[in-house]
């Protein structure tokens, strides 16, 4: 006699995502519409749980994120990512000679202070830097701007220092810049920028041109902002502030950032804004078969209202199948030819 049990209407209503359980399907099915799950979110390597943040996921393998302490992780979970886990990734390899592999790659190695100063004085030539060896130009540039004090108490920001490196870390654009009022505050122990670095310093007005030309690359405004042309990626630190500072207007769509640095080099900025940019654009996604056209939040989602009955009678692994992100994931930058 066959006694197999049939799945209990709670395991039948159970996200494939983040697991959570519901007793009705309707439940589950607003679940999706509202959560966002996708390929794209941070995934355990050991029971596939998404996660919506990467310290959500680690708290997950360890028990231990910035804001939380002494959560307890899933234990199975922990066992395996404490033997073959990457503290720094959160992936999961095969076995502990592997992990051991990885983790000589997955290290960025720190800067060389020494040689940043060296290449920083080099640089400083007030004129645009190319690599006139290159056939062609990357389309990824990181900005980094350090800021002096204007104003009866210093406190408002000008940008004195510009930098601008490829995803190789060359610099193609490095210069002190003239603020256009005087300056009252120098910040030396922060910048390092003293009086007679800025007496011959390059007009804001001419670094502003020169480097939105060159991130435009030829493309006029509304077309970039249209999503065509062939307009650069811009990452940085802060970016809001440096653009601001710059008085430079860049559509937020080509904008990846950011990160705490604590490094006040603008070319350590950027270097260390390019670095993350290019680790959370390597992973390796799922491709999605395309996100729906509709600008409708719900609609962009596929659970539309209208198809609750439709959503209703698909299973939990068909629901995520079709669920889409709220957020452009950088992997995708990748998987649009851009050609270097």
């Amino acid at each position: 006699m066959d006694i197999t049990a049939e799945p209990s209407e709670t395991q039948r209503n159970k996200c494939s995502a983040c697991f959570k359980q519901y007793n009705r399907k309707e439940h589950l099915v607003e679940h999706m519409r509202i959560s966002y799950h996708s390929v794209h979110e941070p995934k355990c390597g050991i029971c596939k749980k998404h996660c919506r943040y990467f310290e959500s996921l680690r708290e997950h393998l360890t028990g231990e994120s910035q804001t939380t302490k002494g959560s307890l992780p899933k234990i199975e979970c922990a066992r395996i990512f404490f033997v073959q886990g990457c503290n720094l990734c959160l992936t999961i390899l095969d076995s502990p000679y592997d992990l051991m592999v990885h983790r000589r790659m997955c290290q960025l190695s720190r800067l060389d202070h020494g040689l940043v100063s060296q290449v920083s004085r080099l640089s400083l030539q007030r004129e645009i830097e190319t690599c006139n060896t290159r056939t062609q130009v990357p389309q990824v540039f990181s900005l980094g701007c350090k800021m002096v004090g204007g104003g009866s108490d210093g406190s408002l920001d000008m940008c004195a220092r510009v930098c601008l490196i490829d995803e190789d870390e060359n610099i193609f654009f490095h210069t002190y810049v003239k603020p256009q009022i005087p300056v009252t505050n120098y910040r030396y122990d922060m910048t390092g920028i003293r009086v007679e670095h800025l007496k011959e310093a390059m007009p804001l007005k001419q670094v502003r041109n020169k480097i939105q030309d060159f991130l435009c690359n030829g493309s006029p405004m509304w077309k970039i902002r249209m999503k065509e042309g062939k307009a650069r990626i811009l990452v940085g630190h802060g970016l809001d502030r440096d653009l601001e500072c710059l008085g430079l207007e860049y559509p937020a769509h080509l904008i990846r950032y950011d990160i705490q640095t604590g490094i006040q080099d603008p070319y350590e900025d950027c270097v260390a804004t390019m670095r993350l940019y290019k680790r959370m654009r390597s992973q390796a996604h799922p491709t999605e078969e395309g996100p729906p056209s509709s600008s409708e939040t719900q609609h962009r989602n596929n659970f539309a209202a209208w198809k609750q009955k439709e959503l209703e009678k698909m299973t939990p692994d068909a629901l995520l199948e079709i669920s889409r992100s709220d957020y452009y994931c950088w992997c995708l930058d990748s998987k649009q030819g851009m050609d270097y």
